[in-house]
Formats: C-alpha cells, structure tokens, sequence
C-alpha cells in the first residue's frame, strides 16, 4: 500500500481520495474554508468525494437523528460553502465487498488480501467465470497466476503453490470435485511515470540553429576550381583528329545514301 500523503481538496482526485478516511475529508474542507475558490470549485469537489464516499445531507440537526444516521456507520460534520452558507453531511467510506465494486481507480488502494477476500465472496466458477472487464481491472494493479490441480498434488513440496506463498503472493483456493483451483494474487509495484517536458518556442527555435551551425562547420570544405582552365580549353589540334572523331551514334547503309537521281521526282525539287 502507498503511504498517504498530505492531501487537499485542490489535490484531491478519484484515485488517492481512497486513501482518506472521513476525518480526512472532514479536514481537508475545513482547511480550504478560506480560499476564495471554494464556492466555484464546490461540484467538483463534492464530485470527487461521492466517488468514493456516500454522503447525506443532515436536513433536520437534531440529535436523534444524528444519531440514527451515524448508527448507520456514517460520520457526521458541517461542511461551510462560503461565510454564510454551512450545511451538516454524514459520511461513509463505500464498502469494496463484490468485485463489481472494483474500479481502475480503487483497485490500487487495497491489499492482496482484501482482493482475496472479495474474490471469496463472489466466487463460484473460477477465475475464467469473472467478465473480461473485472480481470482487466484486478490485473491493473495486481499480478495474477492460476492453477488447477488435484487436491492431492497442490501442496506438493517444492511446487507452484509453494514457490508462489515464498514469493509473497496470497492464494485462494476454489473446490471443484477432486481438484482445485488456486489463484494467486500480488500487488504490483508502482511505477513512476517519467515527466514529459515540453520545450518552448524560444528552445526549438535555438535547437534547429544550433543543429543547422552544427552541420555547416561539418561539411567540407569544396575547393575552389572556378577559375581553372577547362582540360576542354586550348588550341585546335587536327593532329588529334582520327576516324573515331567522325563515328556517328547510328549505323550508316551505303545503299540508302547512294541514292539514283532519278528516284527523285520533279514535285521534290525546289
């Protein structure tokens, strides 16, 4: 279990209010009488509360209906709106007693073995008779391993059952004829979430320059060849000049060039 942290109504969200206790809720409000937000913010608190908390409203503060209510496991006290509006409420914690009382929110703030216990009392079929939807939850906040063996074999030394009871899991064992099935449940540790920080404009902007003066001082340097005589440049030598020079890129017919005058006809001269 996590330790409870100091806690305010401005901090106070649907996962750590099950942490508190109804003294707690009690506190935090009193504490936050003052700030100037409170009436504004008050839904949103009252929201938080009930996600976790039964609450009543004390219409008629007489005693003996004060005591009735608190006969009912509520706690009592007044909780003040602004300067001229206070009212009495009574509350109490939600009880976690069937799996359906399981929330993604909740399911980190109980041990492995109140989940056993909840398990117990909803049990019949398994694990498997549980909805995907429950798993899901329970798993989100505990490692969960089954087993189904015959009664005989279970407690087999140096088997399952024992390796995972030295591990620190809780067990609950389900009855089915000559076998049973074991499942083992242990609180998965927290795990910090890294931070994600944003730069700001100012920050890329000095990042991309920094990169882009980063890569101009690794370029290489080019030499300078602009004002070098092309090797093409000089003095026309015929002595150079050989039958490749003349090779066209087609292959040439002396039939076709050797053409007869008479091929020709008057409408082709000009």
């Amino acid at each position: 279990m996590k330790e409870l942290k100091a806690l305010t109504l401005k901090t106070l969200n649907k996962s750590n209010v099950w942490d508190t206790q109804e003294n707690d809720v009690f506190r935090m409000w009193e504490a936050a009488e003052k700030d100037i937000d409170l009436k504004d913010n008050v839904r949103h608190y009252t929201d938080i509360i009930r996600s976790a908390y039964d609450i009543e409203e004390i219409k008629i503060d007489k005693p003996e209906i004060v005591k009735k209510i608190e006969a009912r496991g509520f706690k009592t006290g007044i909780i003040r709106i602004d300067d001229s509006t206070k009212m009495k409420v009574g509350l109490k914690k939600k009880p976690i007693m069937r799996v359906t009382d399981l929330t993604y929110e909740n399911i980190r703030h109980i041990s492995a073995s109140k989940l056993i216990e909840v398990l117990e009392r909803n049990f019949g079929g398994g694990w498997d008779s549980l909805s995907q939807s429950i798993q899901d939850i329970i798993e989100s906040g505990f490692d969960i391993s089954t087993t189904t063996l015959p009664a005989n074999r279970l407690h087999k030394p140096g088997g399952m059952y024992e390796k995972k009871v030295n591990d620190g899991f809780e067990v609950l064992e389900i009855p089915k004829g000559l076998w049973i099935e074991a499942i083992f449940a242990k609180e998965k540790p927290e795990v910090e979430r890294p931070r994600v920080r944003f730069e700001t404009e100012d920050e890329l902007d000095n990042d991309v320059l920094g990169r882009d003066l980063e890569e101009e001082e690794d370029l290489p340097e080019e030499d300078d060849h602009y004002n070098d005589p092309d090797e093409d440049d000089g003095l026309f030598d015929e002595d150079k000049l050989t039958e490749e020079s003349y090779r066209t890129t087609f292959d040439e017919n002396p039939d076709d060039l050797n053409m007869e005058a008479e091929d020709v006809s008057d409408e082709d001269e000009y």
